[in-house]
């Protein structure tokens, strides 16, 4: 048999087929321990026809061995092994059948039915209780599973197939059943659909993946020519706007995470979102016929692509559909090419040629690498308090409030007036009012909605909560807060703040935008509060105070501009008398009593550095001790 051989998923040679046996040995999590399987075995028969179930029997030809496969004491051990117990001899086999009180006459000869069971096997499996046999939960190994099924035949040929092809079954034992079913031909051969669609991209394929069992009639007289083992029905692509360029993402996942957008490009994605699922569903409606002929369906969308397909009214495609399948590899963008790779992957069966010894070898070393189970906690060692650290369970009412709370906190932190303003509209009932104290379990410094706008330093939202939801700034910040900032305050300011005993939402404001906010808010509304008290607002911010404040900014602004710029001039073009009072001062050698001779004068004198500011004094002290390390430096 050649090691580069190709097999087909609906066409596997029959002579194969027969001897294939599932290799379930360290794939299966409910089979016995993988070493105690590998050391019930008996040596492999030579030769190709053999039996490794039944302790290495062979054949002289497919006859014999079919015959075999149908016996009672071929069916008993493969049911025993998959049970993890031994395979026996035929002649153990056959005194168990005689300690049967009820033993059935005939059960060792072969039946026409290979798949059904006969009473003896039954009650033997019943009588010897397998299952007893089992490993404790303490020393069983969790074993992963695979994308593939593998399956072998003697003497080295193995087969792997995609799990998710077949119908879901508790072991892998029971595949092999319905991949000897997938060769019967059918009358239209077997369809199948494949589906696929990530940002905006869609590919589309109903593709006839097995030769239906009557040919087209081609007239007399023509050649017929040989059908290949795929056919492709309908195909279809095509791509809409709906990604957000350089930032990911669909329009609706951003519209759900942080309001519509209100952008040119954001108009554009959702209408292309519409325009995708309509397309999409009018091609569904189109294949019908063919999706519902489909043995399989295979799908691969997010979550929110996924709505496109089923669960709307008129749905071919019905949530929980028994066809559907997701594709078990990595997937790249929706192209017909990929979708022609996806289907080939399927289809075509992994072929490896492995002797017994060296999948021995393989399966002690995989063995070998998986971690040891971890030992169960006894019912004894808990302490008796453990069970208070659990954190409580809470209702779908508790879980919904606690999801607006956090949604609620949110936008008011970043500041989105425009969802606050709706969702509040909405749901100020559910929170009890704009002065309602936070929840303890939020873990905020602060004590209110208003005191968290406050200290975020969002002063639009401040000035909404206090000029349209009158929100109350008196309000002192929670205790422990006012505690930590009252103690700072109080070393640093003295007796003079006693009145300040606790902070209030102005104390927290974290810039002056938002300070100016309660101030405008005290020379509007200078009767519901008291704001210059309990407030501790300082004083009031009226339209000609902000504009008395306004101008002299613009004034000092003015200034400060003039003087740079004569200080330019005067720096390209001096002065003629500036050079005559540098041509009449005295020669450094001169001493003046009445003046120091040096920069900032004599060193360790302060005479010089009356009247100076303290950036200009701390330029004198750098000369000085410049003028003193080169003075070092000269004398060495």
């Amino acid at each position: 048999m050649s090691s580069n051989a190709f097999y087909h998923l609906f066409s596997l040679p029959r002579e194969l087929l027969d001897t294939l046996v599932p290799r379930n040995l360290i794939y299966d999590q409910d089979q016995q321990d993988a070493n105690e399987v590998i050391d019930d075995r008996a040596p492999q028969a030579e030769g190709q026809r053999a039996c490794n179930v039944c302790l290495g029997v062979s054949f002289v030809d497919v006859n014999d061995q079919r015959t075999h496969f149908r016996s009672d004491w071929h069916r008993y051990n493969v049911k025993a092994r998959l049970s993890g117990g031994k395979a026996v001899a035929e002649a153990d086999f056959a005194n168990l059948l005689e300690g049967l009180e009820d033993s059935l006459s005939g059960s060792e000869s072969s039946s026409e039915d290979g798949d059904s069971d006969s009473d003896a096997v039954r009650t033997l499996l019943s009588k010897t209780k397998l299952n007893s046999r089992s490993t404790s939960p303490e020393g069983k190994r969790a074993v992963p599973q695979t994308a593939i099924s593998w399956f072998h035949s003697p003497p080295s040929t193995q087969l792997g197939i995609y799990r998710t092809i077949f119908t879901p079954q508790p072991t892998s034992a029971s595949f092999l059943p319905e991949l000897r079913s997938m060769q019967e031909p059918t009358p239209e051969g077997r369809k199948w659909t494949l589906f696929m669609v990530a940002g905006g991209h869609f590919a589309g394929v109903v593709v006839r993946v097995s030769r239906p069992n009557t040919l087209p009639d081609q007239g007399k007289g023509k050649q017929k020519k040989p059908m290949a083992e795929m056919e492709i029905l309908h195909h279809k692509t095509f791509h809409r706007y709906t990604t957000r360029r350089k930032q990911g993402g669909s329009q609706s996942l951003n519209d759900n995470a942080k309001g519509n957008a209100k952008s040119a490009g954001a108009l554009l994605r959702r209408y292309g979102e519409q325009a995708l699922r309509d397309d999409i569903r009018g091609l569904i409606e189109e294949w019908s016929d063919d999706i519902s002929a489909s043995e399989r369906i295979w799908l691969r969308a997010s979550g929110a692509n996924r709505k496109i397909f089923i669960d709307y009214d008129g749905a071919i495609i019905q949530k929980g559909d028994a066809r559907l399948r997701t594709f078990p590899f990595p997937t790249r963008r929706p192209t017909q090419a990929e979708l022609s790779r996806c289907l080939m992957e399927l289809t075509k069966v992994k072929v490896t040629h492995f002797t017994e010894e060296e999948l021995q070898a393989q399966d002690e070393a995989f063995l070998a690498s998986l971690p040891k189970p971890k030992p169960q906690p006894r019912a004894a060692t808990p302490q008796p308090k453990a069970s208070e650290h659990k954190p409580e369970k809470l209702s779908k009412e508790e879980e919904l409030l606690r999801d607006k709370w956090d949604r609620l906190i949110d936008m008011i932190k970043k500041g989105r007036m425009e969802p606050l303003k709706a969702f509040w509209e909405r749901e100020n009932f559910t929170f009890g009012g704009v002065d309602t104290a936070l929840p303890e379990w939020i873990g905020e410094k602060a004590g209110t909605l208003l005191q968290i706008a406050s200290s975020s330093g969002q002063a639009e939202v401040t000035a909404w909560l206090l000029d349209d939801l009158h929100a109350d700034p008196t309000i002192p910040l929670p205790s422990r807060q006012n505690q930590n900032e009252t103690d700072a305050d109080d070393g640093a300011t003295g007796a003079g703040t006693a009145h300040r005993s606790f902070k209030t939402a102005y104390d927290s404001a974290a810039n002056g935008a938002v300070r100016d906010v309660f101030r405008r808010s005290a020379a509007e509304h200078p009767d519901l509060w008291d704001w210059f008290g309990a407030a501790h607002v300082p004083s009031a911010l009226t339209k000609e105070k902000e504009e008395e404040r306004d101008s002299k900014k613009k004034e000092r602004r003015k200034g400060l501009k003039d003087k740079i710029k004569s200080r330019e001039s005067r720096a390209k073009d001096p002065s003629p008398l500036r050079g005559e009072v540098v041509a009449e001062s005295p020669p450094p050698n001169v001493s003046n009593k009445s003046g120091p001779q040096k920069l900032g004068g004599a060193p360790g004198s302060n005479e010089g550095l009356v009247g100076l500011t303290s950036e200009m004094r701390a330029r004198i002290e750098r000369e000085r001790r410049r003028r003193a390390a080169e003075a070092r430096l000269k004398g060495t």
